[in-house]
């Protein structure tokens, strides 16, 4: 009966990379960890691999390319008992050789599908979770990336992302709808624009319920985790020399065990409980390197868009 009074948190894509990681650090503090993964047995090994304790976490399918998978997760998880205190929404896919769009079993583009679409509608579904949270700093937190802003580095290098006016997602965003911006299908892009999706949805969840139930809403980046398998996907030169221009060239690489570790800062330390914000931090690659608050793009500061993707985005999911 222990277990029932640690703080729960749920870390999406746990099976790997920042969010395994995340999840041993967020064990590590006392916490028990809701492992969402789609691969359970693979979830398990990786769990045992890293030596999180059997009595810290419990793994719950979910795949967030499909709102009635998401749905599902959300009973599941209720029948758990257990109370919920932090919500990571850290799962992500990137296919940037694909030629054609692929398809989630709701119709939508399979990247913003996944990225944006399933987290925002898990956000809305658990809020009621977090609002009866056992702590009095229940926390929503959800993954950003470099790529998300053209004032940075990595955000310069093209396509950039851009919404535009979110014709697509005003058009019902399928086929031949595959882009928020009604543009040509291109893939990279498709994955920066649900990456901006992210940072606006985080902004929105502020500006409507921060005030009123107490939840602190924050995004953070890392810093560059490239040995991730978010890049399972790239050429396989690409996936060996991305990491050594990150260590040395750019000086943006980040470990995944010290990623996760930031993340599980942002979920349970006093210092991060401010709502609005989006972390960052200096010399990356620095264990001791202090965090700070990031300025985000021009369009995912947009509160107009930000409404706007908000209300395209709850008619696509279903909540409106």
């Amino acid at each position: 009966m222990e277990q029932q009074h640690k703080s729960t948190v749920i870390i999406t894509g746990a099976s790997s990379g920042v969010g395994l990681y995340a999840a041993k650090a967020l064990a590590k503090r006392s916490w028990h960890v809701i492992m969402a993964c789609r691969n359970l047995e693979k979830t398990e090994a990786a769990a045992q691999t890293v030596g999180i304790p059997k009595d810290s976490y419990t793994i719950i399918h979910i795949d967030l390319g499909s709102l009635d998978s998401v749905r599902k997760f959300v009973q599941d998880f209720r029948a758990t008992g257990r109370s919920l205190d932090a919500l990571v929404c850290n799962a992500a896919i990137y296919m940037p050789l694909i030629k054609e769009p692929l398809f989630s079993p709701d119709g939508y583009e399979l990247s913003v599908a996944t990225n944006h679409l399933g987290h925002f509608l898990l956000c809305n579904l658990m809020l009621e979770d977090l609002k009866k949270a056992s702590t009095s700093e229940p926390r929503l937190v959800i993954l950003g990336t470099v790529t998300h802003n053209p004032n940075e580095l990595g955000g310069k290098i093209p396509p950039r992302p851009d919404l535009g006016d979110l014709k697509g997602f005003e058009a019902g965003f399928k086929a031949p709808h595959t882009m928020i911006d009604g543009k040509k299908f291109e893939p990279v892009k498709a994955y920066k624009d649900s990456k901006v999706c992210n940072v606006l949805t985080m902004r929105e969840l502020h500006r409507r319920y921060h005030e009123s139930t107490g939840i602190t809403f924050s995004s953070l980046y890392p810093g560059c985790v490239a040995t991730t398998a978010l890049f399972r996907n790239h050429y396989p030169l690409f996936q060996k020399l991305f990491p050594v221009f990150q260590k040395y060239i750019t000086g943006g690489f980040v470990s995944e065990e010290l990623a996760g570790e930031r993340v599980a800062d942002v979920v349970a330390d006093p210092a991060y409980n401010q709502s609005g914000i989006y972390w960052s931090w200096g010399n990356r690659q620095k264990k001791d390197g202090k965090s700070f608050v990031q300025k985000v793009s021009n369009e995912a500061s947009d509160d107009a868009k930000a409404e706007k993707m908000w209300d395209f985005s709850a008619k696509l999911v279903g909540l409106a």
